[in-house]
């Protein structure tokens, strides 16, 4: 069947083309020591801005306590305060995280309040977000540091995000926290998970102006007040569930400069230890990646088949005329993550099943789909993240001192 092979052929060329072009000009994103955070000295201020921390938390008992522990022992020396916001939790949050900031000595620096009633139009960590920049303005803070309760931060954290900053001239900037990679399904799927992220959000890219993409962390981002205020406060937007990204991409139209930077020293309490787990993770956002569109969909399907399996496919198919092209592309595949399992420290002997990693990918993401098309949106801790827009209404906080 000539035909046949010559088509083959062509499709092997075609993906050995793509990963030529993914490896030199696609904004270096596998190159990770270039976004390391912690390989890079940063020089101390004349003077420190005041932060104030915001930590939305729903449901987080069994890691808040960890989190108000590493707040607690940031060398910051700037002014510098806590703010948890309990997102409607139903077990022992509040009380953990108040016994914590108590245990820390850190009460005088420290409040909990109690998010407003869920708006329509709003997804729930961005009204709790907003609801601790209201009581956190009472300070008129300089920064806004925002941190998901389920990080354990480095002691330096704040200290190196804030001179990073301040030299850069930043708006914006966000730390990727490591991800625990300790048993078999962590070691193919979370090296992965970093590694499609950067390949989509380019760090390199997304710290330059004139580049579109916009990118961040969201459970470690810094912002400035000013920068907040400019684009609208988090009512801009309101209505995201991928809200890291989506308050990068605001900030960066407004005309802000934005940063995201990788670390190891600071890192997810979190395990997502099993297939199972690791597929919530990814299944939660998926499809909200792809603006909830399913043509959007059908040429991610055929992008993940074009650059990921039909490498190994046609490596594998004996074909003398297609193989070494495929081959080749399965080679500059593999050897692209090796950095990132490096930095994650897995053997570079679970690089050949990136393909692998990208079809249990690739079922999260139908999965998000089918989710969405049956009315479930975006869950996350039992509450259905829909994408609504509609009449805001403006409670504010109620405000417990501890």
């Amino acid at each position: 069947m000539p035909l046949a092979s010559d088509i083959f052929l062509g499709i092997a060329l075609l993906t050995l083309g793509v990963w030529l072009v993914l490896i030199t000009s696609w904004g270096a994103f596998w190159q990770v020591w270039r976004f390391d955070a912690d390989r890079e000295s940063v020089a101390p201020l004349e003077a420190w801005p005041s932060v104030v921390t915001i930590v939305p938390a729903r449901n987080e008992a069994r890691t808040i306590a960890a989190t108000i522990l590493s707040l607690a022992r940031q060398d910051y020396p700037g002014e510098f305060r806590v703010v948890v916001v309990d997102d409607a939790s139903d077990d022992a949050t509040a009380e953990i995280a108040c016994a914590a900031a108590a245990d820390a000595g850190i009460s005088s620096r420290f409040e909990i309040i109690a998010a407003p009633a869920l708006r329509d139009g709003w997804t729930g960590k961005i009204s709790a977000m907003d609801a601790g920049v209201r009581a956190a303005s009472a300070y008129t803070p300089e920064w806004f540091w925002f941190v998901d309760a389920d990080i354990d931060l480095a002691p330096g954290a704040l200290r190196r995000l804030i001179a990073r900053a301040s030299r850069d001239n930043l708006s914006l900037a966000s730390l990727m926290v490591l991800l625990e990679a300790n048993t078999f399904a962590e070691r193919l799927l979370v090296p992965p998970f970093l590694y499609f992220f950067l390949m989509l959000y380019p760090p390199r890219w997304i710290s330059n102006p004139k580049r579109g993409i916009a990118g961040a962390a969201g459970g470690c981002l810094l912002l400035r007040a000013d920068a907040l205020a400019r684009i609208g406060g988090c009512s801009a937007i309101r209505g995201e569930v991928i809200d890291d990204c989506a308050l990068g991409q605001a900030v960066k139209r407004s005309g802000g400069r934005i940063w995201m930077g990788l670390t190891r020293a600071s890192r997810s309490i979190r395990r997502y230890a099993t297939f199972a787990e690791m597929r919530e993770l990814i299944a939660r956002t998926a499809f909200t990646q792809l603006h909830y569109s399913s043509l959007e969909l059908l040429g991610t399907l055929v992008s993940l088949a074009l650059i990921f399996f039909l490498p190994v496919a046609f490596s594998l198919s004996g074909e003398p005329r297609i193989w070494p092209a495929a081959l080749a592309a399965w080679i500059l595949m593999s050897l692209s993550i090796v950095p990132t399992l490096r930095f994650y420290r897995v053997s570079p002997l679970f690089a050949p099943l990136l393909s692998f990693a990208a079809l249990f990918y690739a079922y999260a993401t139908v999965l998000s789909a089918v989710r969405y098309w049956r009315g479930y949106g975006a869950l996350w801790k039992g509450r259905s993240q829909a994408p609504l827009r509609a009449p805001l209404r403006e409670p504010a906080p109620e405000r417990h001192q501890n």
